[in-house]
């Protein structure tokens, strides 16, 4: 294969698409562990969508010859410091998409930070101390809803657009 910078972004999003046809399947199975493999397919799209995006920053970075252009994380070129030294058109638009909260990339960025949080146990409000302590539960409650197949799928291709997009205007140069 060849080491040039665009290979590891297409690796990437190719990669992205077997993991969310895998977690197409996971989500239609009857295993057993049908739930664990619909967790471990969800949390691979999305690893290899954040490589994507990293392939995608350091294939701008190579391009302008930045010091940064090898960075180990994508949060690194996608801040204002590094837009403040040198204008690149392709990083502002990547910048100005990640801090706009409800923007695809910058959940997907904070779907991809909260891989690295260690769970948190909910805290129940203090109650009456006349109450009795053993309480009855439901393991039915709704959990955060996790990260729908569509919504990563959707991600995918916001990325592969924006990857199409910015390789014609790197190259025409």
């Amino acid at each position: 294969m060849a080491q040039e910078l665009y290979t590891r972004t297409n690796q990437k999003i190719y990669f992205a698409g077997l993991a969310l046809e895998a977690l197409g399947k996971a989500q239609d199975s009857r295993a057993m562990n049908a739930q664990a493999q619909t967790q471990a397919e969800r949390e691979s799209a999305l690893f290899h969508l954040y490589g994507a995006l990293l392939g995608l920053c350091h294939e701008i970075g190579g391009y302008y010859r930045l010091p940064q252009a090898t960075a180990l994380r994508a949060e690194q070129l996608l801040s204002r410091e590094v837009l403040a030294t040198i204008a690149i058109p392709e990083l502002a638009e990547l910048v100005e998409l990640a801090e706009q909260p409800e923007t695809w990339l910058a959940q997907l960025l904070r779907a991809y930070a909260d891989l690295f949080r260690p769970p948190v146990a909910t805290k129940a409000p203090k109650g009456d101390v006349t109450q009795p302590l053993i309480q009855a539960v439901s393991l039915d409650e709704p959990e955060a809803p996790a990260l729908s197949r569509e919504e990563l799928e959707g991600w995918r291709q916001n990325l592969k657009r924006l990857v199409v997009r910015f390789r014609e205007g790197l190259s025409e140069c």
